[in-house]
């Protein structure tokens, strides 16, 4: 398997699925759920919480209940997550919770994220659980994504 075309190509998904959030009016993020061992999407999602009222519906979060009820299982060991966007608290704590195995994410976040900004989440001694990370795939393309929509929020 060559991971780095993986990485690109379910980046690629990812950023269609925010760009699916985006049209529906929410901050476009997206995610999915892949198993390498299968070579398969488990699950995948695009950010909710306005058309869901629910502060939770992240990308993330939601990816991973689907996987969660697509496997039966609150464990999702052994799986990957890909992100558009670098997770915040909320969902680095989920990530540890599932023990994904690795996580993926295009753009950083420097006022909510929580991977390699912010909290470093992963990085505190109260963390049990802490997943292979790979950071800036896509970073561009998915930061240009997020711009443009906060640029048309502001008009």
């Amino acid at each position: 398997m060559d991971t780095e075309k993986l990485d690109l190509r379910l980046m690629s998904r990812t950023l269609q699925l925010a760009q699916g959030a985006k049209t529906a009016g929410e901050v476009p993020v997206g995610a999915l759920i892949y198993d390498p061992a299968r070579e398969t999407i488990i699950a995948e999602a695009a950010n909710a919480p306005i058309a869901s009222h629910d502060p939770t519906a992240h990308a993330e979060i939601l990816a991973m209940r689907a996987a969660g009820e697509r496997l039966g299982n609150y464990r999702l060991g052994g799986l990957w997550l890909y992100v558009s966007l670098e997770p915040c608290a909320m969902c680095a704590g989920a990530v540890a919770h599932a023990r994904i195995e690795r996580l993926i994410f295009g753009a950083s976040d420097p006022k909510g994220g929580a991977v390699i900004s912010g909290t470093r989440f992963f990085d505190q001694p109260t963390c049990h659980w802490k997943p292979q990370v790979t950071e800036g795939i896509l970073a561009d393309e998915s930061a240009g994504l997020l711009k443009a929509f906060f640029r048309e929020r502001r008009k």
